[in-house]
């Protein structure tokens, strides 16, 4: 469970002590040396150089099988604490725009696996099956090459790279018959030779970091050796007999992957003693986990004498609770826009790398992982990072700071990497896409944010930028796995920024950043932060945060404050203000905010003579003298449209918009308009708060059908009723796809015709439709396109729009879009309303011949259609037949005590299966999947903290094409 006061304390103090524990310390349980050294030689002394050959198929590394974790076990039922507590300098310093934006070319895997590193004069980049070398002007020096051309051994994949600065060289990584490491003679790694080592006992997702007395590569192994420590002297000498150290990390607890981090040195700055820290997050969803927390491990090696090296017990911190489990562990659970595949949010994962910097005062250590924000229904992925502080070489770790990093506009923000400056202000790149509540379509498109060294603790506070969008969903569930930053050791504050997005084809996007200064004199009003929207009077003081953006300090600067376009007040900031830090300023002259019911735009900016950068002078922000009387339902959030609903509670929002708590007010409920069911909210609701409230009488959605449902609140003193209610369209549905991929050509030529037929074997009365294509084509007006269904029913999906536009591209046609087809531009990627109406086919059969009609009106441009889908829904499927084997049936054995086993025995098939438990939403609770151990398909489910009601257990080939499913009920 997790510890509700515990929030309280860690933010109150975020340099909190560390839970002790024994100190005990365990031998290395490997010792020997490197398989084999090769010294290759340079790039540039050869002229033959193989490039990267395409993955056949996805890679199967350890992150492929699907993760293990109790359904229900951990009860967070609130929002991600940051999110909650939101700082008024959340996201409010101005960032400025990448210096350098580049595309790497010839991505050939997916996922890409992108990492990168920087040098004194290259950036040298390695995606899964292969590596390319820039100049710091992304000016491609090599094009892609081929592993083989530095690593003498063939495999595949996961290619990482890390720049040693203290030595000059470069350390790659490869999996091929083990793991494979080279590292080159000189800084120059075009020039340089290799020195490759060959490590047959690693072998799986291997991360290096660079430590002062070793390179540290941790490791998904399934033995137990968990981490090597490989010596780093002997290899920067090429020393074909250099030492190699194997350590397992006790106590620690997974959820089927392995994957901490060792500490790697960010720049030039070594520390002369202390061990290597291996970190690792535990979160409460696993099982033996009691609450979530971080792990540290120190390996202390001895390359003279191995009988001295040890690792030692865990340290455990407390963190903030956190949500690490998207959909039940499964690699499908953040949705693209548009009806895209969905995506790996890559959860339980330390991402690449955990990046150390020392300092003249401390020790810092920073990375992160992703979390689900949303303790309810819905996903919406966050960044949740750290920054660890010792107070010297080889001291006790604790945690500065922490914080959970959520996109604008409601949008995912994952695939994250984060490392310090000089300074100690932190640079974070990430992935970002659309959220279920995002008013806007961002499609996987890459960002960065950051904080300054003395901005308050526990935010990021730059204004997200932009490094470059995204134009294509991401083919498969597969992304990242990782993406990396690095620090620039020519100036040690410009960042590199490396992830994976799509455009044309799979391609990894480069952003070059800064967050340190450019000039000496910068200065701006970066928030509003006070009064607050409330009941105000005629004599209110403004108060505003002013940041120096630059590197000198800044006294005597005059201070403008404008209320809806008009100058109020003319004042000085005294002063003084540091480089790089902020202060709050009040305006001595008061303003008049008394109007009721009246919003104010409120301005303010900073007017310094010598500003060498007016762009981020001044703010802006509307406060609103709210009534004091005012609630409204925003939202109905259950239940949600689904299969098998029946007697469903109904559960709302309720939003006090007023400046007074309110108690004991009626709040209601009607379904297609019928009889209220109107019942009284305690409270108290305070001012500017909202609560969820569930109604003790359920509403009745047993039918197959639409139901409308209208939530009110009915206070008698309201002063504004334009916000009380709130309507949601709920659906008692199960939708069944089938897809026909065969290429046909359309056009050119007026008048010609293009018929492509989806037979429907199964006969249902439709209740939705809904309807997916691609066609390629160089001028999309020209098209005509409709559905016909077997009985002979028309809909018109789209006719003569695009204009000389091309292509439709996955678009996807609902009468639930949020806009019309007729009002969108070519290419067509996303959700859109048809011309005419899919409604008109509820209440149609299934069975027959579903006809996708294209006309091409003119002789010039053609193209092809290269496949659509057709989703119909009824009140009968559970997901697909049961199709998967004939000679055996899906079991399920309820052992007691809400232990089950997942049984399905046959010998006909051998292939690994998808096993998921699903709800009655269809939410996933549970995805992993399963091998054939001789007998058949087993598995053990342990449902004990799962709540009461009734499961969909699916076992299922991995493409979805057939499938068994039954039902289990949870007493």
């Amino acid at each position: 469970m997790k510890l509700k006061v515990l929030v309280l304390l860690l933010i109150a103090s975020f340099s909190f002590s560390v839970m002790a524990q024994e100190q005990n310390s365990e031998p290395a349980t490997y010792v020997g040396t490197v398989g084999s050294m090769t010294v290759v030689p340079s790039i540039a002394s050869r002229t033959q150089l193989e490039r990267p050959v395409p993955l056949t198929e996805e890679p199967q590394d350890g992150r492929s099988s699907r993760l293990k974790i109790l359904i229900g076990k951990d009860q967070q039922t609130e929002d991600d604490y940051f999110v909650r507590n939101r700082h008024r300098l959340e996201g409010a310093i101005a960032a400025r725009p990448p210096s350098l934006v580049f595309d790497v070319n010839n991505n050939v895997s997916s996922p890409s696996d992108p990492s990168l590193a920087v040098g004194p004069d290259h950036v040298f980049i390695v995606y899964n099956t292969g590596f390319i070398i820039y100049d710091k002007e992304g000016n491609d020096l090599t094009g892609p090459l081929n592993t083989s051309t530095i690593f003498p051994s063939g495999g595949c994949c996961d290619l990482t790279v890390s720049y040693d600065n203290a030595a000059d060289r470069w350390v790659v990584t490869f999996l091929g018959g083990g793991a494979q490491v080279v590292v080159s003679d000189g800084p120059d790694p075009i020039a340089s030779n290799w020195f490759a080592y060959n490590i047959p006992q690693i072998s799986d997702y291997q991360k290096l970091s660079v430590w002062w007395d070793g390179y540290y590569m941790t490791d998904n192994t399934g033995g137990t050796n968990k981490v090597w420590a490989m010596d780093r002297t002997a290899m920067l000498a090429g020393d074909p007999n250099a030492s190699i150290q194997g350590f397992n990390l006790p106590g620690i607890v997974t959820d089927g992957f392995f994957s901490p981090q060792a500490l790697n040195i960010s720049n030039d700055n070594f520390p002369t003693s202390g061990g290597a820290t291996i970190v690792y997050q535990q979160d409460d969803a696993y099982s033996g986990v009691s609450e979530d927390h971080l792990k540290l491990w120190t390996i202390d090696v001895d390359f003279d004498t191995p009988s001295n090296s040890t690792v030692s017990s865990p340290v455990e911190i407390p963190t903030t609770p956190f949500i690490g489990v998207f959909d039940g562990g499964s690699f499908s659970n953040l949705s693209q826009p548009g009806g895209g595949q969905d995506i790996d949010a890559l959860q339980a994962t330390v991402m690449n790398q955990a990046q150390y910097r020392k300092f003249s005062t401390h020790n810092s250590a920073v990375f992160n992982f992703v979390v689900d924000t949303d303790a309810g229904g819905g996903e919406l992925a966050g960044v949740r990072w750290f920054e660890l502080r010792q107070d010297g070489d080889g001291m006790p770790w604790t945690i500065y700071q922490e914080g959970t990093y959520t996109a604008p506009d409601g949008r995912h923000a994952w695939h994250a990497s984060l490392i310090m400056d000089v300074f100690g202000n932190i640079g974070m790149g990430y992935s970002s896409m659309s959220g279920p509540t995002s008013t806007e379509t961002v499609r996987v498109s890459s960002y960065y944010t950051g904080r300054f060294a003395s901005d308050d603790l526990n935010i990021m506070t730059v204004t997200e930028e932009l490094i470059d969008n995204g134009t294509q969903n991401i083919g498969g569930f597969r992304y990242g796995d990782y993406s990396k930053i690095d620090v620039d050791p020519n100036d040690d504050k410009t960042f590199w920024f490396i992830n994976e997005y799509r455009k044309t084809g799979g391609e990894n996007v480069v952003g070059r950043f800064k967050i340190a200064p450019d000039f000496n004199n910068d200065m701006g009003v970066v928030s509003i932060d006070e009064p607050l929207d409330g009941i105000l009077t005629a004599s209110e003081n403004v108060t505003v945060t002013i940041f120096n953006f630059g590197e000198d300090s800044q006294s005597g600067v005059p201070v403008e404050l404008t209320v809806d376009g008009t100058v109020v007040a003319n004042e000085t900031f005294t002063g003084p203000l540091e480089g790089q830090t902020s202060t709050q300023y009040t305006f001595t002259t008061p303003v008049d905010f008394s109007e009721e019911g009246r919003t104010f735009e409120v301005s303010a900016r900073t007017i310094l003579a010598s500003d060498e950068d007016t762009t981020n002078d001044s703010t802006s922000r509307n406060i609103t003298h709210v009534f004091a009387n005012d609630i409204g339902v925003i939202e109905i959030t259950a239940p949600d449209s689904g299969e098998g609903l029946g007697s469903e509670t109904i559960t709302v929002i309720i939003e006090n918009f007023g400046a007074e708590d309110q108690s004991n007010f009626p709040v209601s409920y009607t379904i297609d308009g019928g009889t209220p069911i109107s019942e009284t909210v305690p409270g108290p609701l305070t001012a500017g708060t909202s609560t969820s409230y569930t109604f003790a009488t359920p509403g009745d959605f047993s039918a197959i059908q639409s139901y409308t449902v209208v939530a009110s609140t009915d206070l008698i003193s309201d002063s504004d009723e334009s916000n009380d209610s709130t309507t949601k369209v709920i659906r008692n549905l199960s939708c069944d796809t089938n897809t026909n991929d065969t290429v046909m050509s359309v056009g050119p030529g007026a008048g010609t015709v293009t018929e492509s037929v989806i037979t429907v074997t199964e006969d249902f009365i439709i209740t939705n439709a809904n309807v997916e294509l691609t066609i390629e084509h160089s001028w999309v007006d020209d098209l005509d396109i409709f559905l016909i269904a077997p009985d002979g029913t028309s809909v018109e999906l789209s006719t003569d729009n695009g204009g000389d536009g091309d292509d439709y591209i996955q678009t996807m046609f609902s009468d639930d879009a949020p806009s019309s087809i007729t009002t969108a531009n070519a290419p067509f990627t996303g959700m859109f309303q048809p011309e005419g109406s899919l409604d008109d086919l509820d209440g149609l059969s299934s069975l027959g011949d579903w006809t996708l009609r294209i006309t091409d009106d003119t002789n010039s441009d053609g193209g092809q259609l290269v496949e659509w889908s057709l989703q119909l829904c009824d009140d009968l499927s559970l997901g697909f037949e049961d199709t998967l084997v004939s000679d055996a049936e899906l079991i399920i054995v309820d052992k007691g005590n809400d232990q089950f086993s997942i049984q399905l025995p046959t010998t006909a098939i051998t292939e690994r299966l998808n096993l998921t438990v699903t709800n009655m939403l269809g939410q996933t609770l549970l995805g992993y999947r399963v091998d054939n151990d001789g007998s058949g398909y087993n598995y053990d489910l342990d449902m004990s903290y799962a709540a009461s009601g009734v499961y969909i257990v699916t076992l299922g080939t991995i493409d979805g094409s057939s499938g068994q499913t039954k039902r289990l009920i949870v007493r």
